[in-house]
């Protein structure tokens, strides 16, 4: 669907995921070529087709429309024989399945892996969960669940009060991990013509998702604990207040402090025994910060955005999303596009000779069904 200069033309996936983080990995897919077809329940479809607000001018959820272009939509009923049978001749056919039911319905389905590999053995078969197919099978796969189990919101936010992200964060780095361990099947695939099973969970994604925090748990056990928006390890990294509004200041080593030190015309701080190395600072942090916000107190923002800048000091606006983009815009990275007339965020990833493509906006619900049920009912020539 995606033309011959995409990464992954001729790719065929059947995507029984909903909500995001599998979506999110098949829009991913269908964005460098993939043909995905999105099985969804009659009349209701992915949950997030409801999700709102806020709607777009036709009334779509503006959720559904942020995972789900480039797709097709067919409406198929799972307990009826009939509709199951054409899910079967979709997955026999098909390069990649992804889903993310509780574990075992696709099994109770006659969908599962070891039902369907006899017939396909080249599928990579990718199954998303929360917590596992073990032990935790029956724990509701939801983003906020994983972040408060997971460790996220004790991290996150003022201490003594765990926030969580403000975007269901866990569910795209799954969706990242799906998409990633469906490419490395395909390799493998493509040497072997072996398919084989891929499995990602909400709560392995995030604590690998973790990194520093998790290393320094399993590593030197420390477990970490929120502290708004200064870092357990470098300093000064965090919210200043200038004599307007606040500005972000990320110093990350002793060169970048000392320019610091220098464009706020205190080159003395950065001699100072209290915060001459980065150990040092974080060990005095509050004294330092006391010291900075007495400085930047003098002057606006701006003038500190611009000075900061120009001596190599990381420093920026708190933005939100209308100003990031705007950003983007002026840096000249192209982070929306028109996909049928409706703005999308771009593909994360550019290719300098397969790039993306936005080819469809999201499919209303069974868009294009009826020809998907009539090739499924076709003969195919697949062995």
């Amino acid at each position: 669907m995606n033309g011959e200069s995409a990464a992954l033309p001729g790719l065929l996936v059947a995507d029984f995921s909903r909500v995001l983080a599998g979506p999110y990995a098949t829009m991913l897919l269908a964005d460098l070529g993939a043909d995905v077809v999105k099985v969804e329940r009659p009349s209701s479809g992915d949950d997030t087709r409801a999700w709102g607000p806020p709607f777009a001018p036709d009334g779509s959820a503006t959720y559904f429309q942020g995972v789900n272009r480039n797709k097709r939509s067919v409406a198929l009923d799972l307990r009826s024989p009939r509709d199951a049978a054409l899910a079967r001749e979709l997955i026999r056919r098909a390069d990649v399945v992804v889903e993310n039911f509780l574990p075992g319905t696709m099994e109770r389905l006659g969908l599962g892996y070891e039902q369907m590999r006899e017939a396909n053995p080249g599928l990579v078969y990718c199954s998303i969960t929360g917590f596992g197919d073990g032990a935790g099978a029956a724990l509701p796969g939801y983003d906020l669940l994983a972040q408060a189990v997971g460790g996220l919101m004790s991290v996150t936010g003022e201490p003594g009060q765990p926030t969580k992200a403000g975007v269901a964060l866990v569910d795209v780095i799954t969706g990242m991990h799906a998409a990633f361990g469906i490419l490395a099947a395909l390799r493998h695939r493509d040497a072997t013509g072996e398919g084989q099973r891929v499995s990602v969970s909400l709560l392995t994604s995030l604590l690998s998702g973790l990194v520093n925090h998790a290393s320094a748990y399993l590593v030197a056990g420390v477990v970490p604990q929120a502290m708004g928006n200064r870092h357990p390890s470098i300093a000064p990294y965090e919210v200043f207040d200038a004599a307007d509004r606040p500005l972000v200041i990320a110093a990350g080593n002793d060169r970048q402090f000392h320019s610091l030190c220098t464009a706020l015309g205190a080159p003395e701080l950065a001699d100072d025994p209290r915060f001459a190395t980065n150990t040092s600072r974080v060990a005095h942090r509050e004294a330092l910060i006391e010291e900075l916000n007495r400085r930047l107190a003098t002057k606006p923002a701006e003038e500190w955005f611009t000075a900061l800048n120009e001596a190599g000091v990381p420093c920026g606006p708190i933005n939100d999303v209308g100003d990031a983009f705007a950003l983007a815009e002026r840096l000249g990275l192209n982070a929306a596009v028109d996909v049928g007339g409706t703005r999308q965020t771009a593909h994360p990833v550019r290719f300098s000779t397969t790039p993306a493509a936005y080819f469809a906006p999201p499919p209303a619900l069974d868009a294009d069904g009826s020809a998907i049920r009539e090739w499924l009912a076709q003969p195919s020539t697949l062995p």
